[in-house]
């Protein structure tokens, strides 16, 4: 039987990702508690505030000032999909378009013809930490797409739909679907223009977690064409088909088989980015992504011009009241609240 790891990588910052994924990152900082701004109730002396990627007294600033985060910034040519784990973000963008969500809920932005938004870490408890964990995914639009207009939805925890499986010894392994049906599940449907809403696309976005010891069996794409990288982030050792992996790694699978998976002596934890590549040229100039550099200096063109629609709100990095709970308030001005 073949070997169905193909290549094993170290993690980076950002994570690799192949075709029709751009990029992946996983944020995890254990911020303080907070203070009146819900920033945070510590000293900021020494970080290079609006540049701030290094990882200090255990958490960054990133590109805030007061509080940590993304203040505006504009994309256009892909989405992003930011899955949250611990904390809170809190959404704002030039469509008109604001949300809070916290742990377990998804937010997927359909950037297409160009949008503006900030994506905030408030840190609204004033007497205990604050840690802020999240996977932010970009997926690539098809240049018929690519100025698709935008769109903006949420995902509420209770909507992601998980599949537990537990094998001959009682150890349990859950697989929480974001995109792409498992064991009959299927998650909400995806944006209309995103490449995961094709049918032929076997766009998946799975975060596995396995208990110790457990034995679980990947099953493989449907798709023969698909692609599949399997990213362990969190354990000690995991086993694959044969293979130890004894380190954190993006470990790219053959598609087309059924793979074994075993965890070590400590809980596993691992994300997987799976789908037919669109194959495309991809040109990028940081949050333009489009197929020719004329389309690029196109992007870079109209944002001067237009700006995306502008800006609405008062800062350039809002922030939500802090007992304004999860929230998302709609382009047309509709409100959704999760139901827990």
């Amino acid at each position: 039987m073949a070997r169905p790891i193909l290549a094993v990588r170290p993690l980076g910052f950002p994570w690799e990702t192949p075709d029709p994924f751009l990029f992946c990152v996983h944020h995890r900082d254990a911020y303080p508690a907070g203070n009146e701004h819900m920033g945070p109730a510590a000293s900021l002396a020494g970080r290079n505030l609006g540049q701030d990627f290094e990882l200090k007294d255990g958490w960054r600033m990133y590109h805030g000032d007061t509080v940590p985060g993304f203040p505006q910034h504009p994309h256009r040519g892909f989405e992003t999909v930011t899955i949250a784990r611990q904390g809170y973000i809190d959404h704002s963008d030039s469509l008109g378009a604001a949300a809070r969500f916290g742990p377990g809920d998804v937010q997927w932005l359909t950037a297409g013809e160009g949008v503006v938004h900030s994506e905030m870490f408030p840190l609204i408890h004033r007497d205990a930490p604050n840690t802020v964990e999240l996977f932010q995914i970009w997926l690539n639009l098809p240049g018929e797409d690519k100025l698709a207009p935008p769109h903006f939805s949420m995902l509420w925890n209770s909507d992601v739909p998980r599949a537990p499986f537990v094998d001959g010894a009682g150890r349990t392994t859950e697989v929480t679907m974001v995109a792409g049906t498992l064991d009959g599940k299927r998650p909400p449907s995806p944006p209309s223009r995103s490449w995961a809403s094709r049918p032929d696309t076997d766009v998946a976005i799975w975060c596995i977690r396995m208990e110790p010891r457990a034995t679980w069996t990947l099953p493989r794409a449907a798709h023969p064409a698909a692609v599949r990288q399997l990213y362990f982030f969190e354990g000690d050792t995991f086993r694959v088909a044969d293979d130890v992996v004894d380190r954190h790694a993006a470990i790219r699978l053959d598609a087309g088989a059924d793979v074994s998976l075993a965890a070590g002596e400590m809980p596993c934890e691992m994300l997987l980015l799976q789908g037919r590549p669109i194959a495309e040229p991809v040109v990028q100039y940081g949050p333009f992504v489009m197929n020719t550099r004329a389309e690029i200096e196109r992007a870079i063109q109209d944002y001067q011009r237009t700006q995306f629609g502008g800006w609405p709100w008062p800062k350039n990095d809002p922030v939500h009241a802090r007992d304004a709970g999860r929230f998302a308030r709609h382009v047309d001005g509709r409100i959704d609240k999760p139901t827990r």
